[in-house]
């Protein structure tokens, strides 16, 4: 067991050459931040941002510190392009989100969908093997790569893997192809690449201010708000493992720099909240009213894909060998998500409310380390 750390080292991060796939994406806007905040040089290869408003653009990444954000519009598909940003970034360390990350639009683009998630990791993967330098890589799945037969019960990472529709079967697919690529050719045989250093990370439901993608429960209730229209609901009773986006992200670095001393051997990591922040739909909506009112509805679909009613995680192991714990709970996760939202709708500037949510969670660092 270690100690824990909770948050990132700014002493390690500082002036690191990090290559981060997806960085136009929410989860990848909000690392992308974080990274310059701690001192990284960043290169980002991605597809341009999705739909208006974005993060991405609402934040001014692309234009921000150009000294440490080299930003690149590229396919993870076209294999050149990824085999000469490579080189050009010479990564010491890798975080791998570009995927296609939605469940209904896998549904409608099932191919794309494989492609992406499958083919488009094997891509980066093999660009890296080609690099002689150390590089510790995380690879970002989804808490839906587990077999999910109605169980209760969180999931462990040694439990099987699958999934029903395309985005879950093809990030489970994604899981097992690196932990092919992990045994085939990281260690010290001499086709392999003994500084090369693999995981994934399977984080819980994401939310907080600045995700504005498709068909996600709490960009649509937002989207609603601003409307002032009532707030549709397919699955009220749906139960899901509930965090805000900085507490994945803080166990990414964490993982990201346990990965690169190069003594962690396990290599799938769940990051989700604490057992009884696993809530229901409509607590999310109702926890979202009580900081901007507004009212909901129930709406059935009635050719609507099927999803599971109830999935957890169990995060012991990170808790166990990365230090790391989820530190904001389903109240403050949805409270802080509401504030930036509402501000951010009433004027205020995305990125200093970006900026706001990190000093918060890092001033919550504090506390727990500081407590006796």
């Amino acid at each position: 067991m270690v100690t824990a750390l909770l948050s990132p080292d700014p002493f390690f991060w500082q002036g690191r050459r990090v290559l981060l796939t997806g960085h136009t994406g929410f989860k990848g806007s909000w690392l992308t931040l974080w990274l310059l905040e701690l001192g990284a040089e960043v290169w980002g290869l991605s597809l341009p941002p999705e739909g208006q408003p974005n993060l991405f653009q609402q934040l001014g990444l692309a234009g921000a510190r150009p000294e440490r954000l080299r930003h690149h519009d590229n396919d993870l598909l076209d294999s050149a392009q990824v085999r000469e940003l490579v080189e050009q970034c010479r990564p010491e360390l890798v975080f791998h989100l570009a995927a296609q990350s939605l469940v209904r639009r896998g549904y409608r683009d099932p191919l794309l969908t494989w492609q992406t998630n499958v083919i488009g990791t094997l891509q980066l993967l093999e660009a890296l093997r080609q690099r002689p330098d150390p590089c510790a890589v995380v690879c970002v799945t989804t808490d839906k790569v587990y077999e999910n037969h109605g169980g209760t019960a969180p999931f462990l990472e040694g439990d099987r893997l699958g999934g029903s529709d395309p985005y879950s079967s093809s990030k489970a697919a994604m899981e097992l192809a690196v932990a092919s690529w992990r045994d085939s050719f990281c260690g010290s045989a001499p086709h392999q690449h003994p500084g090369l250093t693999l995981a994934t990370a399977r984080a819980g439901n994401v939310i907080g201010g600045g995700d504005w993608a498709e068909d996600r429960i709490l960009p649509d209730a937002i989207r609603a708000l601003q409307a002032e229209a009532a707030i549709v609901v397919r699955q009220p009773a749906a139960i899901r493992p509930w965090q805000h986006v900085l507490d994945p992200l803080a166990g990414y670095l964490l993982l990201a720099e346990r990965l690169h001393q190069g003594d962690l051997n396990e290599r799938a990591f769940n990051f989700g909240p604490d057992p009884a922040d696993s809530r229901s739909v409509a607590e999310v909506v109702d926890t979202l009213l009580r900081h901007w009112p507004g009212q909901w509805q129930e709406q059935a679909e009635p050719q609507a894909p099927a999803e599971s009613g109830e999935l957890r995680l169990n995060s012991e192991r990170a808790r166990q060998l990365l230090g790391w714990r989820p530190l904001w709970s389903f109240e403050l996760a949805v409270a802080r998500s509401a504030g930036w939202y509402r501000a951010v709708h009433q004027g205020a500037s995305p990125l200093e409310c970006c900026l706001a949510d990190l000093a918060s969670y890092q001033q919550s660092v504090h506390r727990e380390t500081s407590e006796p």
